[in-house]
C-alpha cells in the first residue's frame, strides 16, 4: 500500500500555484542567468547542459536491487536534513500540485521549489495535467502520491559535482539539491513512475505516441521509442498527412492488452537546428511569446538563435557574465576574448570542446516546453486507443553508420532483442561521449535492474497480437555531418524519415529479407516501391548498397560483425533468453 505524501511538509511559506504570469515574474526576479527574449519568452541558461546521472542516487544499502548508483541510507537522510535545514532558511517554497497521467492512471504529485527555480515551476506546471483536469469538480483534500523537492542552489561541497540527486523508492520522494537543468524536475518525478507502474504490472517506454487512422479506418496507436536526440519528439509531432494525431512527447505506460496511458500534458523539445519549414509546430511554441525555453542562444537583438554553435571572441565577450554565471572559467574566457586561444586550439575534430573550454561551442541541447493545447490536431487524451505499432529510433553517426533507413521485425523475438538494447550512436544526453550507446529498451530511467525490463516486455508482448515492430535510422549512412559534405555519406532528413512513417502506415512497403541480420528490409527493386524510393535513396533503404558503390564493402562487413559480437556481449549482461539473442543476431 502506498502512502499518500503530505504535500506541505515544511514549516515555511508556500507560495500556491501560482499562475504562469505570477511564476514569470518570478524567474525574472529570483532565477540566476533567466531572461526576457525579444519575443516574450523567457529563457534559462543552466550549468548543468543535461541530467547528471553521476550524480544521481537511489536511496539503499543494496547496490545489486538497482541500475542506479547507491546512496547509504545514514549519508541520505544528513543531506535531506540539510536540504530542510536550507528550506528553513530560505523561508518560502513554490508548491504546484497536479497529475502525472490522466483518468484510472493519474498519479497525484506535489513539486516543490525555492524561488531560485521558479522557472522550472513554470516548465513543470506545463507539463502536469492539472487538478481539475483529473479531478473535475468535486476536489477534495490533496493527496499525492509522489513528491519532489527542488533546491537548485543548495550546493553540497562534500558531495562530487557539489550536486546530488536522491530517489527515495520506499517514500516516494525526489530530493534535487545543486542542480538546475529542468530535466532533473522531469525525470524526477517519471523515474519514480516507472518504478511504480512496474510494482502494478506495467512497464513505462521512453517514447513518444501519436493516434494513426489504418486505411481500414481504424485507430491505433503508433509509440515512437528513442534516447534524448535521436529524433522522437519531431517524429510523434510529424504529421503524415491526416493520418495522425500527437498523444505523447517522452513516456508512456504500457500495459497488458496494449493499454497505454498518457504522462504528460506536453512535450520538452529539442530546439538545435529548429526552424519553421523543417518542424513548423514546435518552432511556432518555441517562439510565442509565453514560452519557457532553456539553453537556447539568444543574440545581441534578443531573438532566439537555433543554428548557434561556435561562439566568436567578440560573442563570447558579450555574454562573459552569463557564461561565468554558469561555471565557465573567466580566466580561459578572457583568453579567448584577447585572442591568445583560438577555436581550433580547443576542440576537436569531431567539435568536442577539452575540459574548461566548453563555452566555445553553444549547447547542442536547447529546449522548449510546448503544452498540448498549443499542438494543432492533438488526440483525445481521455480516449486513446491500443497501441498498434511499436518502433524504434536510432541516430546512426560516423563509423558505426550502416542501419537501414527503415526496417520490420521477423519475430516477436527479434523486437525484444532490439527493445533491448535501446541502440544509437548520438544523445543529447550523452555529454562528450562519442560511439554506441545502449540502454536497455530505450529507458534510461528505468531504476531497478535492468533485466527486469525484458522478463516484463515478454509478459505485455504475450497479451497483445498483430502489433506491428520496426526500427528507423534517423541519423546517416556512411559517416558523419563531415563526410556528408564531402560527399562520402547521405543523411537520413526528416522528409525520408515522414516519406518511410508514411509508406509503412498506409501498408504500401514491399519488404525482402536482409541476409545479414534477418529482419525485414525495403525491396529497392520491387516496382511497388517506386514511389518510395523517388522520396527516399536506395542506399538508405539498403546501406549495403552505399558501401558496395563507394567500393566499402569491407567497411559494411566489419560493422555486420562488430554489431554481431557486441549486441551478443550486451544482451548476454542482463541474462537475455538465448532465443531472443540468437534472433537479434543470427549465426
Amino acid at each position: 500500500m502506498v502512502t499518500k505524501q503530505n504535500p506541505r511538509p515544511y514549516d515555511v511559506a508556500y507560495l500556491e500555484n501560482p499562475s504562469q504570469a505570477e511564476l514569470r515574474e518570478l524567474a525574472l526576479a529570483h532565477t540566476p542567468a533567466c531572461e526576457r527574449t525579444a519575443v516574450g519568452s523567457i529563457n534559462k541558461v543552466s550549468r548543468n547542459k543535461s541530467r547528471v546521472a553521476q550524480y544521481t542516487y537511489v536511496i539503499s544499502d543494496d547496490p545489486s536491487a538497482w541500475s542506479s548508483q547507491v546512496i547509504d541510507p545514514a549519508k541520505a537522510r544528513e543531506l535531506i536534513a540539510r536540504q530542510e535545514a536550507y528550506i528553513r532558511e530560505k523561508g518560502k517554497l513554490i508548491a504546484i500540485d497536479g497529475y502525472v497521467g490522466l483518468g484510472k492512471k493519474a498519479y497525484g504529485t506535489t513539486w516543490l521549489y525555492t524561488l531560485e527555480g521558479a522557472n522550472i515551476a513554470g516548465m513543470q506546471q506545463i507539463l502536469a495535467f492539472s487538478r481539475e483536469e483529473v479531478e473535475g469538480e468535486a476536489k477534495g483534500p490533496f493527496q499525492p502520491i509522489f513528491r519532489l523537492v527542488y533546491t537548485p542552489d543548495l550546493f553540497l561541497d562534500d558531495m562530487p559535482g557539489r550536486q546530488a540527486i536522491l530517489v527515495d523508492l520506499e517514500n516516494w520522494v525526489t530530493y534535487v539539491m545543486g542542480a538546475d537543468y529542468f530535466g532533473e524536475s522531469k525525470k524526477g518525478v517519471l523515474r519514480m513512475l516507472n518504478h511504480y507502474v512496474y510494482q502494478e504490472g506495467g512497464l513505462v517506454l521512453h517514447a513518444g505516441a501519436k493516434a494513426v487512422t489504418m486505411p481500414n479506418g481504424k485507430k491505433i496507436t503508433m509509440t515512437v521509442m528513442g534516447l534524448s536526440g535521436t529524433g522522437k519528439t519531431t517524429t510523434t509531432f510529424s504529421k503524415q498527412g491526416d493520418l495522425t494525431e500527437p498523444i505523447q512527447d517522452d513516456m508512456v505506460g504500457l500495459w497488458p492488452h496494449g493499454e497505454i496511458s498518457v504522462t504528460e500534458n506536453g512535450c520538452f523539445a529539442k530546439t538545435e537546428g529548429l526552424s519553421l519549414e523543417s518542424e513548423p509546430i514546435i518552432y511556432k511554441g518555441t517562439t510565442s511569446a509565453d514560452a519557457w525555453i532553456e539553453n537556447v542562444y539568444i543574440d545581441e537583438n534578443g531573438q532566439p538563435d537555433f543554428f548557434k554553435t561556435k561562439l566568436t571572441p567578440a560573442e563570447v565577450a558579450r555574454v562573459r557574465d552569463l557564461l561565468v554565471a554558469t561555471g565557465s572559467s573567466p580566466e580561459n574566457i578572457q583568453k579567448y576574448v584577447d585572442g591568445e586561444v583560438r577555436f581550433e586550439d580547443v576542440v576537436d575534430e569531431n567539435g568536442v570542446p577539452k575540459d574548461g573550454w566548453d563555452f566555445v561551442v553553444w549547447t547542442q541541447n536547447g529546449r522548449s516546453i510546448i503544452p498540448m493545447s498549443s499542438i494543432p490536431g492533438a488526440a483525445d487524451l481521455r480516449s486513446i486507443p491500443p497501441i498498434g505499432s511499436m518502433g524504434i529510433l536510432n541516430r546512426d553517426e560516423g563509423k558505426d553508420a550502416a542501419t537501414p533507413g527503415i526496417v520490420r521485425f521477423t519475430s516477436p523475438e527479434q523486437a525484444a532483442g532490439f527493445f533491448m538494447l535501446g541502440e544509437t550512436s548520438k544523445t543529447s544526453a550523452a555529454g562528450k561521449e562519442r560511439g554506441k550507446t545502449r540502454s536497455p529498451f530505450t529507458q534510461p530511467f528505468f531504476p531497478a535492474s535492468h533485466g527486469l525490463q525484458a522478463k516484463r516486455f515478454a509478459e505485455l508482448a504475450s497479451t497483445m497480437s498483430g502489433v506491428d515492430m520496426w526500427l528507423m535510422n534517423t541519423g546517416y549512412v556512411g559517416g558523419d555531418v563531415r563526410d556528408e559534405k564531402a560527399g562520402k555519406a547521405l543523411k537520413v532528413k526528416i522528409r525520408h524519415s515522414s516519406a518511410m512513417l508514411e509508406a509503412l502506415l498506409a501498408g504500401n512497403i514491399v519488404w525482402k529479407r536482409d541476409p545479414d541480420f534477418g529482419y525485414d528490409i525495403v525491396d529497392v527493386e520491387h516496382p511497388a516501391n517506386a514511389a518510395l524510393v523517388e522520396l527516399v535513396p536506395a542506399e538508405i533503404l539498403e546501406p549495403r548498397r552505399f558501401f558496395e558503390k563507394e567500393g566499402r564493402i569491407d567497411e559494411y562487413r566489419a560493422w555486420v560483425s562488430n554489431m554481431k559480437s557486441q549486441r551478443r556481449a550486451f544482451l548476454e549482461r542482463f541474462a537475455v533468453d538465448p532465443k531472443i539473442i540468437e534472433a537479434t543476431c543470427p549465426a
